[in-house]
This record gives structure tokens, sequence and C-alpha cells, in this order.
């Protein structure tokens, strides 16, 4: 099972690989940091199941936002459309969407280049996501629907 410690490891490996020096988790094995002034990074270990989940803020909802951005949600959550084995959370006060991710933490240790390779292709699908939600709160329907997304699913992840 790993520990805390070995989290703590992981990550040094992830900051010396990525050269990003805010690569540091807190006393609680939190890492937050900002990617091309667009996206929260979060990483938090979970001790108990030996995974790291990873949640990214993707955008803010209008209290008004129309079904359909929700529906797009729901069916991406239950089905696994176009979320590469993440799934979706809604924060109820602050209407935030949220990606979640989990990876195995030895896994990912493992392979520390897969791992930040495999980060980078989670923020492509948040774009893609992001700009879905984009035109659907534009009231875009005219547009062609986002291309499905084809990420392969790396051998340290697991959902």
């Amino acid at each position: 099972m790993s520990t805390l410690a070995d989290f703590n490891d992981f990550i040094a490996a992830v900051r010396k690989d990525t050269g990003i020096a805010s690569f540091v988790p807190d006393e609680s094995g939190l890492v937050s940091v900002r990617v091309d002034d667009t996206y929260n990074v979060n990483l938090q270990f979970v001790e108990a199941t030996g995974k790291v989940l990873c949640f990214i803020e993707i955008t803010t909802l209008q209290k008004d936002a129309p079904a359909a951005v929700f529906r797009d949600l729901l069916v991406g959550g239950l089905f696994g459309k176009d979320t590469a084995g993440g799934y979706f959370a809604v924060e109820p006060e602050s209407e935030t969407v949220v990606y979640n991710y989990f990876f195995d933490l030895e896994k990912a240790a493992a392979d520390t280049e897969d791992f930040i390779a495999t980060l980078e292709k989670i923020l492509q699908l948040c774009d893609i996501w992001s700009e879905r939600i984009r035109r659907v709160l534009a009231g875009d329907t005219e547009s062609a629907p986002a291309a499905p997304v084809e990420m392969p699913l790396h051998h340290m992840i697991r959902a």
C-alpha cells in the first residue's frame, strides 16, 4: 500500500521531470498547480486507496444554464462518452464544473513521463469540454458537435 511519503517522492519526480517548481504537496497530500493561466490542476493523494485524485475546474455555469449542458455532462458521466474514464461533478454552491480522474499511485510512479503525458491529454480533454459547454451556453446549436475524443487510456490509469 502506498503512503504519503511515496506520494511525496512521486511528486518530487514529477517536479523534476516537468521543471515546474510549484509541484509541491501540502501536509495533507494536495498539490495545486496553475497551468497556462487556464486551469488549476489538483492532485490529492488518498492513502486509504493508494489512488491520486486529479480534479480540474473547467468552467463556472450560470445559475440558469440550459438543461443541454447538464445532459451532456450526465451522458459523459454515466456512459463515459468523451471522458477518457473520468467523470464530471458540478459544485452546487459555485456551479463550477469539475473533471475528476483517478490514478493508481504505484503505476503512475513507475512511469512519471507517461503520467505527465496523460495529464497533458486530460488538459486537452478539458479544453474540448470547455468549448463544448461554451457553445451550448451561447446557444450555438448550429455548429457541428465536438469531435469524439480519441484518447488512449494509458496502462497506469485505474478509474
